[in-house]
């Protein structure tokens, strides 16, 4: 008995002093640094309510498992901080602290939105793969172009076309009035995001408390998730539908890399751009061209090796998107009934409210099952712009992000346990 203290005391010391070591090793590194940004798919639209959903596929068991702690609650990171940028209009705010659930859109910049993005599980999957801390600092507003909110100074200022203008002229507007404005606005995104990040670098300690300047900090990397109000914008992209109808897009998206570079001091910065993926394989010709012309910077000679396009179209529950399209076809016709449309059961405007209603209720109940109601409840949680809201989809992009990221780094990509 005597001899069993002494091993024991020498083994928990050698223990000891093994994850001391271990620690002060990963303090000793410096802070990786990564940036997130774009608009309202960066800020997130999927509730914490649909985390189950993730589960219920055998293959994505392991990403919720890393998602939730031993009580079955969102995770709290401890090696991952976050500076969340973010608000409507003038009304900008932060939020900080350690990463969670929660960071997704908010009404209120620095309060829990019970929503996630792509920054949580990019910050899981960053977690896992160093041992020295992780801060990411994201900026992401809803409703936003590259051609105008976040162009970036080498893009030069956005010109109208003719056709733009003339149709300005046809409506009696203000063309000088209009092209003022539109120069105020320019760029004003691009310049919140560098300012922001400019911003956190100054004062580390602000939003990581344990921060120490000795160690110094790394941008190890940028992440670009961004598309839907370019994608929409005919006036911008008159032929949209043709072959390099979003060409212009592609060269501002080159220019924004460059200058992003620039301006954070860090010109070999792994560049992510997450390719707007909704609609899934079936997306119409048109959201196809787009998805080309966001990848084609990846392409560009100069980027080879530090920019990687991820396609996000796999991440698109097929499932949920197929329910979504009957409660479209719902929707459609609760409109008929209230226009009197000919061909419907209400063409001669007779029917009650309650009438309405009542018909409404049986034709869902035959179009959509119970079981597909379940699921839905339990995976969906916003519009198809926003990837149905659905956790999984939001889980599988930050995860494919953040590997995109390493592998540009040449480090190693943890696996799911």
């Amino acid at each position: 008995m005597k001899c069993v203290r002494p091993i024991f005391s020498l083994l928990a010391l050698f223990t000891l002093f093994v994850a001391t070591a271990s620690s002060a090793n990963a303090q000793s590194k410096p802070l990786k640094i990564f940036v997130l940004a774009g608009q309202s798919n960066m800020e997130g639209h999927a509730k914490v309510e649909t985390f189950d959903y993730i589960g219920d596929d055998p293959a994505t068991a392991p990403l919720l498992a890393q998602m939730r702690d031993e009580n079955g609650k969102p995770r709290v990171c401890e090696g991952v901080w976050i500076s969340y940028l973010t608000g409507g209009g003038d009304q900008n705010g932060e939020g900080l602290g350690k990463l969670t659930a929660g960071y997704g859109s908010r009404r209120q910049p620095d309060q829990d939105g019970g929503k996630i993005g792509p920054e949580f599980t990019f910050g899981l999957t960053m977690d896992a793969a160093y041992e020295e801390p992780v801060l990411i600092i994201k900026t992401a507003w809803g409703g936003k172009s590259l051609h105008t909110d976040f162009r970036s100074p080498s893009a030069g200022p956005f010109v109208f076309s003719e056709k733009q203008l003339e149709n300005f002229r046809k409506q009696g507007k203000d063309i000088d009035a209009i092209k003022a404005e539109k120069a105020e606005a320019t760029g004003r995104y691009y310049r919140l995001m560098v300012d922001h990040v400019k911003h956190v670098l100054a004062d580390i300690k602000r939003v990581y408390p344990d921060y120490d300047t000795n160690q110094g900090y790394e941008i190890s990397g940028f992440v670009w998730f961004q598309g839907w109000n370019d994608l929409v914008d005919s006036g911008v992209y008159p032929n949209r539908s043709e072959p390099g109808g979003y060409a212009a897009y592609s060269d501002a998206m080159a220019h924004f890399i460059r200058d992003v570079r620039k301006d954070l001091d860090a010109p070999r910065m792994p560049f992510v751009i997450g390719v707007l993926g909704v609609g899934g394989a079936n997306a119409n010709p048109q959201t196809l061209e787009f998805r080309k012309a966001m990848a084609a910077p990846a392409a560009l000679p100069e980027f080879q090796g530090n920019v990687t396009a991820v396609e996000t179209s796999p991440f698109w529950s097929e499932e949920l998107g197929a329910i979504a399209n009957k409660h479209d076809q719902v929707r459609q016709m609760n409109h008929f009934l209230n226009s009197k449309h000919k061909d419907h059961a209400n063409a001669d405007g007779k029917m009650s409210e309650e009438q309405k209603r009542e018909y409404l209720r049986e034709y869902e109940s035959k179009l959509i099952s119970p079981e597909e109601a379940e699921t839905w409840k339990r995976g969906a949680s916003n519009a198809g712009y926003h990837y149905l809201g659905c956790a999984k989809t939001f889980a599988l992009m930050g995860r494919a992000f953040a590997e995109a990221n390493l592998q540009m780094l040449h480090h190693p990509v943890p696996p799911l346990k």
